[in-house]
């Protein structure tokens, strides 16, 4: 017998970003095996179990019952291969190899999914990765489970078909029975959902203030204040006031809840999402990584809100290995054989009260802590840290009067019209500039200075901020953008003194 090579194409998923893989068929004169090299996981190597029952309850001749050598080579093959989605094309591989389906072109076609043992095909994680890159190489289909269908129904440019079962798969590359491509639905975005709407939260009128600004310009925001004042719910508000997600950032979203298989009950990101860790949380679970590297709650909070509640009761590694990604907007892994990136571009709303007692400084209750207490719960929050938080702002305790006044079930309209209104601004202007953001928080140092102009007066402001209030570089072009987002609130093209004034007190911590 002549040895017979096949060649299908399949894909992996690393971190987020996707790649191809080849998977090689050789059959062979022999002693009867099957054996999978590339270096495959535990699942890769239990593929040949998985694929030789498929195939029998299908009504094809699997492996086990060829007197054959049968090798698969998942290439390149020095590198980790990890899960279950080769199933389908090693499957097709040997199909072809042996002779059993007829001749099909294989070159611009991608597999993916997992065979049950009855021949069906289960959903896997990353299918949405796999699509997008199959679109950039110029692949012409990608072949997926069925049930991960939802998650590429907005992606345009691509064939995909969704396959229920390996014997409709090779029916359709028979051509004896067609399936039909997905058909493309337009992206509908939703609002965010974090449990809160801002118009039952009673008084607090500059707490909402800076909420609002935060949400337009995407600005990181610190409340400090003493414990029942309302931090939490301000926080949970926060989501539900900002703009809807553009698709490029749904998107980007999606990619990394389908890398990290979270797709489950929702099969594309369409609301901004809210991730509230547990102070108790490692850091592993926080940045990402892990064995088999996966997002964290950083990422997961990509292009939506992360809270952290009771700041200072995070562990000290973890709140440090923030600063990065609250810089650049990603986070990097690094491993032995290279490193990972995982997208982390998210608002972040801390809260904190002041002292372990929680209320020094508070107007009616007196704090029971010692200043070496009070001075020591502060200093768990570096310099460094917060100097990357844009707004800080003190919370106040609710006073009875406030909780008679009648709700105002128009607020959060109002307030989200605003911050829609500020961020159409802020995509037109860096449309215009050709500048791939979405935010002014998300301007760097450079760009701001370029982009962002402030008056005379302002300027004066500004100068004597940096040199007479202690305040760092970083920090200066902070209170510049978030001037800017004040100053696009109010529709303003030129930032003036009072909205450099009010961005600088936010800069002023108080606790």
């Amino acid at each position: 017998m002549i040895s017979k090579i096949s060649k299908i194409y399949s894909a992996d998923v690393e971190g987020i970003k996707s790649r191809i893989i080849e998977v090689e068929v050789d059959i062979n004169v022999g002693l009867s095996a099957f054996t999978i090299v590339g270096l495959g996981d535990k699942a890769v190597s239990e593929a040949k179990e998985r694929v030789s029952s498929a195939l029998k309850n299908t009504g094809i001749k699997p492996p086990t019952r060829e007197n054959r050598k049968i090798t698969v080579n998942l290439a390149p093959a020095d590198i980790k291969k990890v899960g279950s989605h080769y199933d389908v094309a090693i499957a097709l591989g040997y199909l072809s190899a042996s002779g059993q389906i007829k001749p099909f072109s294989s070159e611009k076609k991608i597999f993916v999914g997992e065979l049950a043992l009855d021949g069906k095909i289960r959903p896997v994680a990353g299918v949405l990765n796999v699509c997008c890159m199959a679109k950039e190489k110029g692949f012409d289909e990608v072949y997926i489970p069925q049930a991960n269908s939802a998650e590429v129904a907005h992606l345009s440019g691509i064939k995909i078909y969704p396959v229920f079962s390996f014997g409709q798969i090779v029916s359709h590359l028979e051509s004896a029975t067609r399936i039909n491509p997905l058909t493309y639905t337009d992206f509908d975005p939703g609002l965010g959902q974090g449990g809160v709407n801002i118009s039952e939260i009673r008084g607090q009128r500059a707490a909402k203030r800076a909420l609002s600004i935060s949400a337009a310009g995407g600005h990181n925001i610190f409340m400090s204040g003493p414990p029942g004042a309302g931090k939490t719910m301000l926080a949970q508000a926060l989501v539900s006031i900002l703009p809807k997600l553009e698709f490029q950032e749904a998107l980007e979203a999606t990619q990394i809840y389908s890398a990290a298989g979270l797709l489950l009950d929702k099969p594309f990101i369409s609301q901004r999402p809210f991730r509230s860790p547990h102070h108790s949380a490692s850091l592993v679970s926080i940045v990402g990584g892990g064995q088999n590297p996966k997002p964290g709650e950083i990422s997961l909070a990509h292009r939506g809100v992360l809270f952290l509640d009771e700041l200072p009761e995070f562990h000290r590694d973890v709140l440090e290995s923030l600063r990065q990604p609250l810089e650049s907007g990603q986070v990097v892994v690094s491993r032995s054989k290279g490193s990972i990136v995982f997208p982390s571009k998210f608002i972040l709303a801390a809260a904190s009260n002041p002292c372990p007692c929680g209320y020094y400084q508070d107007e009616e209750k007196e704090c029971t802590c010692s200043a070496y207490e009070v001075v020591k719960y502060q200093k768990k929050l570096s310099g460094p840290l917060l100097d990357r938080i844009d707004i800080h702002i003190w919370v106040n305790r609710i006073k009875s009067d406030d909780l008679k006044i009648p709700v105002d079930t128009n607020e959060s309209e109002r307030v989200r019209e605003q911050i829609e209104a500020a961020r159409a601004i802020q995509r037109e202007r860096f449309l215009n500039l050709k500048l791939p953001i979405f935010s002014n928080a998300e301007m760097s140092s450079s760009q701001a200075e370029k982009i962002i102009q402030i008056s005379p007066r302002a300027r004066q402001i500004a100068e004597k901020a940096l040199d007479k209030a202690h305040v760092s570089a970083r920090g200066y072009y902070k209170i510049l953008k978030v001037a800017r987002t004040i100053a696009d609130m109010d529709n303003a093209g030129i930032v003036d003194e009072n909205a450099l004034s009010e961005a600088f007190s936010y800069r002023t911590r108080i606790s």
